[in-house]
């Protein structure tokens, strides 16, 4: 009943990423019917070069998605964000069964038959066209079908890249331990799939030989839904992405804190800079940065630690104003990007463990719990086991040993796996609202291990220069933002599922 009343309630939203999910379908496979048909035509005439061919489509078909979107993004360029590197992947994986279901469908036809349509002085074109592809036309389309059917499920991981899509759901669902939210992105998917499998399949059925004229009837009218289906989507996504005047694009990374932030960027600069904006929200990974130096986007929330030690590979440093200071120069003499004032709070990692061990044994500090940590395991987010701030220097700083290997998982996936009890201690971030719903308690640090994570806006230089106002309508929030708000601010829209449109709105207006 949940589902059904959040799908009633957010249905715009819900009919928006739908169409976008099936945009990105639609025209990934078409595209990989539209080359791989002719592909599979020519290697039936070309025996030699199918096992070649095929092979690679193989190779092709085994990349792990997210691996391929990493290829993708630095050879796009500028447009290694959005829909084109999540097309170009799904594209990539409809390949191999439209290409293999062609060559077999032609190769199968019955050489008798091929002979018969020779002896009527029939032209190899004519013999293709006229038997050939008909004879062979509802293998060709059980091709379609398994491709359609891969790319609906692989388009929920394009959610990662900004493509949009029902992903979208599922990644906040993980995020704010929500299942809901995940039900509402994986649902409507798997109906999609099932669609799709259901009339491609009645298609296929139609085409095969001695099929009643009513099923094939049936399956005309079929075929001419999917058309107007994904005409609609078409149309759809092209009025959703028409060109205006916006002119500042913002960023946000992707979990629930940066959502918030980057609206808090948007809803500024529109009200009180006077400037249109566009939101790229939930870019995974260090897209903002790469964005950010593509040109793509034009500001983001960053955080000096992350800034300090990811980005510009060096050692932690514990003093914030000499972090901010150094990042703010390099990051305007090597990247052109100007960092703008803090917006007041530190979002460090926090060491946390269930709040009934913290009590029970007595738990206050990190290390409290070194000495537990032997029988324990631990899970952590695959950006903390990797950076130089991250697991590696914290184990040498408090001499931590676990039962086995920390467990390296989505950070998002890191919480549901302590709350289930799967892992004792985990890394997450100290303004996370999930720290507060879920009942955990924060271990302090009290070797100074982590250096300072003070939360503030990147633009680049030149919008800066084009538009003076940003400046002043920045300075508005700046320092205006503690601790304790920004955690109550995520509490907000990971507790009480509440927008995080609407819950920076009454942020903003408190500041008036």
């Amino acid at each position: 009943m949940k589902l059904l009343e959040f799908i009633i309630k957010n249905r715009g939203e819900v009919l928006s990423l739908t169409l976008e999910h099936l945009f990105l379908v639609a025209i990934a496979t078409g595209a990989a019917a539209i080359v791989g048909i002719p592909v599979g035509i020519m290697l039936t005439r070309r025996p030699s070069l199918s096992k070649g061919v095929l092979a690679l489509a193989n190779v092709l078909q085994t990349i792990p998605s997210l691996a391929l979107f990493g290829f993708l993004i630095p050879l796009l360029g500028s447009y290694g964000i959005g829909r084109a590197p999540a097309i170009i992947a799904l594209f990539l994986y409809s390949l191999l069964p439209i290409i293999r279901n062609t060559f077999t469908g032609v190769n199968g036809v019955d050489p008798n038959v091929r002979e018969a349509a020779r002896g009527m002085g029939m032209t190899g074109w004519q013999m293709l066209v006229q038997v050939e592809l008909p004879l062979a036309l509802n293998v060709i389309i059980a091709g379609l079908r398994v491709a359609t059917v891969i790319s609906v499920g692989t388009a929920t991981i394009a959610a990662a890249v900004g493509a949009g899509g029902l992903g979208m759901y599922i990644f906040r669902g993980l995020r704010q331990s929500d299942n809901t939210l995940i039900l509402a992105g994986a649902v409507p998917a798997a109906l999609m799939a099932l669609a799709a499998d259901w009339a491609f399949g009645l298609i296929e059925r139609s085409l095969a030989p001695g099929a009643s004229k009513k099923r094939a009837l049936a399956a005309g009218w079929t075929a001419a839904a999917i058309i107007v289906l994904i005409t609609g989507a078409w149309i759809a996504r092209a009025e959703f992405q028409k060109p205006s005047a916006k002119r500042i694009v913002v960023g946000s990374k992707d979990f629930t804190e940066q959502i918030i932030l980057g609206e808090m960027i948007a809803q500024t600069l529109e009200s009180r800079a006077g400037l249109e904006v566009e939101r790229k929200f939930e870019l995974g990974g260090d897209l903002c940065h790469r964005a950010m130096l593509e040109g793509t986007l034009d500001c983001y929330v960053e955080y000096t630690g992350t800034a300090f030690t990811a980005i510009l590979k060096q050692q932690p440093v514990t003093d914030p104003r000499e972090v901010y200071r150094r990042v703010k120069q390099e990051y305007e003499s090597r990247f052109g990007l100007d960092w703008l004032a803090p917006l007041g709070f530190n979002n460090t990692f926090a060491i946390l463990v269930r709040g009934g061990d913290s009590r029970t044994l007595n738990l206050k500090s990190i290390s409290d719990a070194s000495r537990f940590t032997p029988k324990w395991r631990a899970g952590f987010g695959q950006d903390f086991m990797s950076r130089q701030d991250g697991y590696p220097g914290l184990a040498r700083a408090y001499g931590l040993r676990f039962k086995e290997p920390p467990l390296e998982m989505d950070l998002s996936l890191t919480y549901r796996a302590l709350t289930g009890g799967q892992v004792d201690l985990i890394a997450g971030n100290s303004t996370d609202g999930l720290i507060d719903k879920l009942g955990l308690y924060q271990l302090e640090d009290d070797r100074r291990y982590f250096p300072p994570y003070e939360a503030a806006p990147v633009f680049r230089k030149a919008v800066i220069e084009r538009y003076p106002r940003i400046a002043d309508a920045m300075a508005g929030v700046a320092g205006k933002l503690t601790d304790a708000e920004m955690r109550r601010l995520n509490y907000a829209v990971d507790g009480e599922h509440r927008d995080a449109k609407e819950v920076v709105r009454e942020f903003l207006s408190g500041l008036k």
